[in-house]
């Protein structure tokens, strides 16, 4: 790997696992606030929203300066996000504001990644950097569940500073003001890192910041990604992928609650399970599957599907961490060569900050449909059990469209030759 790639990993890995560690102190929040239980995915639908609604900005706004400059002025954006929840900010406004930070971070760091390392290491080095965000997603859960305990909720030194932060901040009345400070000085470590990547030295030409402008370039860039036919079976996949993975970390939550009976810090470990099987399939698809053979992993799309209403039938916590570890597994090894293949179409056919700005739109706004149906389940009553199952069986079944559309275009493509 080139100099800076590790420090790059090490500094969105932390910049990640804070963002992680938030969403649970924040869903303890809502709890403490006696808000209802379909607000917490509402917490993540606004952090996903500036992916979204900023998609056509932040791709040129990545390309436009030193991308590791970009990342550092980011985790300063989401210390500021924090740093509202601390002064009493309600949870929605302030991580919208996070996410905005998160937003522009993603195409720096994955255009960074892109810029830094030669096609024939690509998919390593996704290997690498899924490895790294699932390792961040399964420490920051765990420290998010450590962080809302009731032992460090209670302690001396956290009313002591919940008492201080009162007294200079108006609104200031949580608990878990002593855990949100913990997560800024994780933000300001991964700003530290981040600052210290070399530059890459690609540059790109200038693209003025006008707005019809800006959004007729970023419908060309989307149109030419999806026509594509490996960047859009790709998109596809991911899109699918990243919205699945979203929606799950709620439900597992949820389904821990109302089947296992556990608390959220316990609930929280769960997602542990998830992430240490995405660690070995990334691990796994980095080392064994090279670009050429990415679109050889589609049945495990489909295997992912139909596991949810496997472990949405399970009632034994024992039997639980097994099978929710094979779900993780079974998505590492689906994505990380997939997002290898997008990212070189999407690097070959536009440019590293754009491509990603097109693939962060179509996979948040994945997210923030599968979670918004989520949150209007749940406010309608529906049970996780059955949800889960739906949920699965439309994935598995969406997988396997696509499967076979690719298998009549290999058809089509011999007939047409001849």
């Amino acid at each position: 790997m080139p100099p800076g790639f590790h420090l790059l990993i090490a500094g969105q890995a932390l910049s990640s696992l804070a963002d992680n560690a938030l969403l649970i102190v924040a869903i303890a929040l809502l709890q403490e606030r006696s808000l209802p239980g379909w607000w917490a995915p509402l917490l993540k639908f606004c952090f996903t929203l500036s992916y979204v609604v900023l998609a056509p900005v932040i791709g040129p706004l990545a390309d436009a300066m030193p991308k590791a400059r970009l990342m550092t002025v980011m985790n300063g954006v989401k210390f500021a996000g924090v740093a509202m929840l601390i002064a009493g900010v309600h949870p929605l406004l302030a991580f919208a504001l996070v996410g905005f930070g998160a937003a522009a971070y993603a195409p720096a760091k994955y255009g960074l990644v892109t810029e830094m390392v030669a096609p024939g290491q690509l998919v390593t080095a996704n290997g690498w950097l899924e490895v790294s965000v699932v390792c961040a997603a399964l420490l920051g859960t765990v420290l998010g569940g450590l962080l809302v305990t009731d032992l460090v909720r209670a302690s001396a030194a956290s009313r002591a500073l919940h008492e201080w932060l009162a007294a200079i901040a108006a609104g200031a009345g949580s608990t878990l003001a002593l855990s949100m400070v913990a997560l800024l000085m994780v933000y300001l470590l991964a700003a530290w890192l981040n600052a210290r990547v070399p530059d890459s030295g690609v540059r790109y030409p200038r693209t003025r910041i006008h707005g019809g402008e800006l959004m007729r370039d970023f419908r060309a860039a989307c149109r030419t990604l999806w026509r594509d036919r490996d960047g859009g079976l790709s998109l596809a996949v991911t899109t699918i992928f990243w919205g699945v993975g979203a929606t799950l970390q709620f439900a597992v939550l949820r389904w821990a609650a109302d089947v296992l009976q556990l608390p959220l810090d316990r609930a929280a470990y769960l997602q542990a399970a998830v992430a240490v099987g995405v660690i070995a399939g990334a691990a796994f698809a980095g080392r064994h599957v090279g670009l050429a053979q990415a679109k050889r992993v589609l049945p495990a799309g489909v295997m992912l599907g139909l596991l949810m209403p496997v472990v949405a039938s399970t009632h034994s916590l024992m039997l639980a961490v097994p099978l929710l570890a094979l779900v993780g597994v079974v998505g590492g090894v689906l994505v990380v060569p997939l997002n290898a293949l997008l990212q070189h179409r999407g690097y070959t056919l536009l440019s590293a900050g754009r491509s990603i700005a097109v693939q962060g739109f179509n996979e948040n706004l994945s997210v923030m449909a599968m979670l918004a149906g989520y949150a209007a389940l749940l406010a309608f009553d529906v049970p996780i059990v059955p949800l889960m199952w739906g949920f699965g069986l439309t994935v598995a079944g969406a997988i396997a469209l696509l499967m076979w559309r690719e298998h009549a275009l290999d058809n089509a493509a011999p007939a047409a030759e001849g």
